[in-house]
């Protein structure tokens, strides 16, 4: 698909581990908006909801920032990123009188929206 213009929509630190969000991300990349977002409504998971939001942003600000009139129906998931972010170290207390550390996991997501040029017709 050739794409005109991205408009981009990123969240950053949420408490999800990026290896839970990249297989929902999987699912959505280069789909037609309207059909990503039904997709993200049917996923049960944690990182469907973040991802719909941000999916949903980056829709937003294309229609609102365009300067033009843009249909949700004209838009596309062009690129979506699950990059870590920061960890959080907490303790949990081990036998003989050691501690073990958890890793609590956050991740960034970065969701481009594209439009889907119009095809020209043959003469």
């Amino acid at each position: 698909m050739k794409e005109l213009r991205s408009f981009t929509a990123t969240s950053k630190f949420l408490m999800v581990s990026p290896t839970k969000v990249r297989p929902i991300a999987d699912l959505i990349r280069n789909k037609p908006y309207i059909e990503a977002m039904a997709i993200l409504d049917t996923v049960t998971k944690k990182g469907g909801k973040y991802l719909s939001k941000t999916v949903k942003s980056a829709a937003h600000n294309a229609m609102n920032n365009s300067g033009r009139d843009v249909d949700e129906a004209s838009l596309y998931v062009s690129r979506v990123e699950i990059c870590e972010g920061p960890r959080m170290k907490r303790m949990l207390p081990g036998s003989q009188g050691r501690r073990y550390i958890l890793l609590k996991r956050m991740s960034h997501i970065k969701v481009a929206v594209a439009e889907i040029a119009p095809k020209k017709e043959a003469k």
